[in-house]
């Protein structure tokens, strides 16, 4: 089983192909999680991006990190793929393209509360973890640039009060953009939407 990740830009016409700019950013992003990643991030089409990823926690990380910009709509497609995987995203197939296409597809629509979607070869478990990544994406969406400030600190080995001295605030600061932003919440969801996306894709077989 892999994952596949599409995503697809907000109007690029009005606010300019933002594509290359993306695979810049993600260039550290891809540095660090480099187990994970099976195929790496390419334009495949117009204003769209692909990844292939073998880690659920590594897909919902890349796709909340998506989501965080406002910028693009996000299919992630849970399941098999055809073995051997091409040399890039676009020379390779499999059910898991598929699933990605339609999860994009359905995510640039407008039903969807959040522009992030999933699909898989156990469509039951794909809507659970729709679900779930949807309303994780709707807190990152939302959190605020103070609260956003205290996040891109707090890492499993920083103490808020590392934080504090260096935003120069008072610890109960930290504390309470803590709370405001749900990253409690957050962490602790984390794991659950990652399980939730390794069952969508659990009736693939890859070959």
């Amino acid at each position: 089983m892999m994952f596949v990740v599409t995503a697809d830009q907000h109007a690029s016409k009005k606010r300019g192909d933002r594509v290359d700019q993306l695979i810049a950013d993600l260039r550290g992003w891809g540095d660090e999680h480099a187990p994970d990643i099976a195929l790496p991030v390419e334009r495949t089409v117009g204003d769209e991006v692909q990844i292939v990823l073998t880690a659920s926690e590594t897909v919902l990380d890349l796709a909340l990190r998506l989501c965080r910009t406002q910028d693009w709509a996000v299919g992630i497609g849970a399941g098999a793929v055809h073995d051997p995987l091409g040399a890039s995203s676009r020379a390779s197939s499999g059910p898991a393209f598929v699933h990605a296409r339609a999860a994009v597809e359905r995510a640039r629509g407008r039903g969807e509360p959040v522009p992030l979607v999933v699909a898989g070869d156990d469509p039951d478990a794909a809507e659970d973890a729709t679900a779930v990544v949807q309303l994780l994406a709707a807190v990152v969406r939302r959190r605020s640039a103070a609260g956003w400030e205290v996040a891109d600190l707090l890492g499993p080995d920083t103490r808020q009060k590392d934080v504090a001295a260096t935003l120069r605030i008072s610890e109960q600061a930290v504390s309470q953009r803590v709370r405001s932003a749900m990253l409690d919440e957050e962490r602790r969801a984390r794991p659950v939407a990652a399980a939730l996306l390794r069952r969508a894709g659990a009736k693939g077989v890859q070959g």
